[in-house]
């Protein structure tokens, strides 16, 4: 007959830790919580400064700087009016290059307004250089207020080019600390009501995230603010959605073991200690596990990833301190009342899931037949990868919702040419006047012509003189690319002209292959740091093996539905490079977690009962917990999706449908099923496989 324990004797000693762990972190969120709305005041969102030193684009842009004191970005201002430009609108645009010629971000020559081609021209641009150095967002906006007075009714005035499109960026980033935290606390909210059935606990989750936001959001600022990190809009989503889906995820496995420590214990102090306990080496692994898969980007040679790794790792670590301190803190002082009004009674009856014993009933019984035809639907379901469009897309098409910067572009391209306003820039040697004739024979360039002072003599600075290449495509299409590609290798083949390429379009390309380095790179990295510690934690080889193949296996089967889903259903252009990489270690490091959730836990109850009814207990014991927290993790980052950038979306349905996929097939019955059938062979090789008792 076991002893029953009787409640220890009731002390104020007992309450004081937990009481000043809580004091603490609400003294940490009240300090540490506006500077989550300060973060985009750090972030930095022009992609030409995440290039490395070496790539050429970089080269170039360096070298520019020695024909001008200052860098400048163009701004376009493209009018048009159907039928043809009247006298009254020639005489506004006058009017306006008087105004921008007078603007103080303007570093470039009075700017005139160019009518395109024909008797009755029916568009003109005006080309201004805004100063690099500036706010050149608010630039931009200046010149848009600009444009909207007295302008003539009829007549189109739109701003683009690449600062207006930095700008329209920057503004779709601007729901990133309002509408993207409302939209994630309120789907974590109405989640953790529907599994909790109780209004006080939801509360404490919450908090214990909104505290672990801030103390993140705290750090990253005065890294970015001292230039240590990189912060862009990007990495500032998905730093809040990391934040609330991991805290959440960690406070579901350790209520969920203090509920049921709650139903054997009678003290709740002993519960929530002997939760913790339970709890804290799955909690720390998976953790840790993200927080080293995120680090692996360090290896990118884009200063945008490079910054992500940190951002996350941060965000990560600040959710494992509030989980392991404020959460139990906040258990201890609220005991049963946090479930109310459902209080766990301490009856000794453990709780019982009907559903999740269905489902380890079905793998007891045909366990080859479930891993099998789960493995067979998601090799079938990756099979679709190979139609996943992820060699980049447009600039232009980044945005989900019409912006003025794309519909300027279209009006643009279609009375000048393509590139005009961002023309490609290559700086050659100034005795090699050859390079000049290699580039204009390039496929795709318009018009070609030497930077030249008032008198119409050539600019040399250092022996160099720099070249700009009108392209006839827009600057950020496929076509441009193309073009620029053709142009690097004409112009190289120049002997003696040492010459480089630049400019916008060229900025995209070093882009492009960049990323593509870094999925060759990384990714193997990720695999090898996720194998690790899965061997480092389970104390065995084939059991990380196979959640490692698992996992993988589940990525390729989501990549695979997200291209259908991308390419047919949403009619998206195409996806960035770097959805994939995104998406592979985001999903083998948070999907790695629920691997970790299960088996620590079935890794426990099989030194007690055997690998077989261990697995089993395991599963029904962390299914509902896990499961939970695969929607809370896949909700969360659903959110991502209402900024209007395509990107953002993508990444959304991709780690959520991920994460869904693998908490339904993988974790609960493809993991489960490969353990019965493996036997005690899948601890080789620790001792628990040869103590095994409990036959096969």
């Amino acid at each position: 007959m076991t002893e029953q324990r009787s409640p220890e004797p009731v002390s104020r000693l007992r309450w004081l830790v937990p009481a000043l762990l809580a004091l603490a972190w609400l003294a940490v969120g009240a300090f540490s919580g506006p500077y989550a709305g300060k973060l985009s005041e750090v972030a930095v969102n022009d992609s030409s400064a995440f290039l490395p030193s070496s790539a050429e684009s970089t080269e170039v842009r360096e070298l520019q700087t020695a024909f001008s004191d200052t860098e400048a970005t163009p701004v376009v201002v493209v009018a048009e009016r159907s039928g043809g430009l009247t006298g009254e609108d020639f005489a506004y645009l006058e009017a306006v290059s008087a105004e921008l010629a007078e603007l103080a971000s303007n570093v470039g020559p009075p700017p005139a307004p160019v009518p395109s081609s024909g008797e009755a021209p029916e568009a003109a641009r005006i080309v201004v250089l805004v100063d690099d150095s500036g706010e050149t967002d608010g630039a931009v906006e200046r010149i848009r207020e600009i444009l909207a007075e007295d302008r003539p009714d009829g007549l189109t005035a739109l701003v683009t080019g690449q600062a207006a499109l930095g700008a329209d960026l920057g503004e779709a980033f601007g729901g990133v600390d309002g509408l993207l935290l409302l939209v994630a606390a309120t789907v974590v909210a109405v989640i953790l009501v529907l599994v909790y059935r109780s209004p006080l606990l939801p509360l404490v989750v919450l908090l214990s995230g909104v505290f672990a936001l801030g103390l993140a959001s705290f750090t990253v600022y005065l890294l970015a603010d001292a230039g240590i990190v990189d912060l862009n809009g990007q990495s500032q989503g998905i730093l809040f959605i990391l934040v609330f889906g991991a805290a959440t995820d960690y406070a579901l496995l350790l209520v969920a073991r203090f509920r049921e420590r709650l139903r054997a214990e009678p003290d709740r102090l002993r519960a929530v200690r002997s939760a913790l306990r339970g709890t804290i080496e799955p909690i720390a692994a998976s953790a840790g596990t993200v927080v080293l898969g995120v680090l692996c980007l360090l290896f990118s040679e884009l200063e945008s990833n490079q910054g992500l790794g940190p951002v996350a790792a941060i965000g990560i670590g600040a959710s494992f301190l509030a989980s392991v301190t404020f959460l139990p803190a906040m258990l201890a002082l609220l005991g049963r009342a946090a479930f109310w009004p459902r209080r766990p009674a301490a009856d000794g009856r453990a709780h019982r899931s009907k559903l999740w014993g269905r489902v380890a009933a079905l793998v007891a019984a045909r366990p080859r037949l479930v891993w099998a035809s789960t493995a067979a639907v998601l090799l079938i379901a990756a099979a679709f990868m190979t139609k996943l469009k992820a060699d980049g897309t447009a600039q232009t098409d980044v945005f989900l919702t019409e912006v003025d910067s794309v519909t300027g572009q279209e009006v643009l391209a279609e009375h000048f040419p393509g590139g005009a306003g961002a023309p490609a820039v290559i700086i050659a040697d100034a005795d090699e006047a050859e390079a000049v004739a290699a580039a204009a024979e390039v496929d795709g360039v318009a018009e070609v012509t030497v930077g030249a002072d008032e008198s119409g003599e050539p600019v040399v600075a250092g022996g160099l003189v720099m070249i700009e290449a009108v392209l006839e495509d827009a600057p950020d299409s496929d076509a441009a690319i193309d073009t620029v590609e053709r142009l690097r290798e004409a112009v190289h083949a120049v002997d003696g002209a040492d010459a480089k390429v630049g400019g916008a379009t060229a900025v995209q390309l070093d882009t492009l292959q960049t990323s593509e380095r870094d999925e060759k790179v990384i990714i193997p990295i990720v695999l090898a740091v996720v194998l690790v510690v899965l061997v480092l934690l389970l104390r065995s080889i084939v059991a990380p093996l196979l959640l490692v193949a698992t996992v993988v296996l589940s990525f390729g089967a989501t990549m695979g539905v997200s291209a259908l889903v991308f390419n047919h259903l949403l009619g998206f252009p195409g996806a960035d490079p770097a959805v994939v990489l995104f998406g592979f270690v985001f999903l083998v490091a948070l999907g790695i977690d629920y691997n970790i959730f299960l088996m620590t836990r079935v890794r426990e109850e099989a030194q007690r009962l055997g690998t077989r009814a261990g697995t089993l207990r395991g599963l029904v014991t962390t299914g509902g917990v896990i499961t939970s927290a695969g929607v809370v993790l896949a909700a969360t980052f659903s959110a991502l999706a209402v900024l209007p950038i395509l990107f953002l979306a993508q990444i959304a349905f991709v780690v959520a449908f991920g994460v869904m996929l693998d908490t339904i097939l993988v974790r609960s019955l493809l993991v489960p099923a490969l353990a019965v059938d493996i036997g005690r062979g899948i601890w080789w090789p620790s001792r628990l496989g040869v103590r095994d008792r409990v036959p096969k």
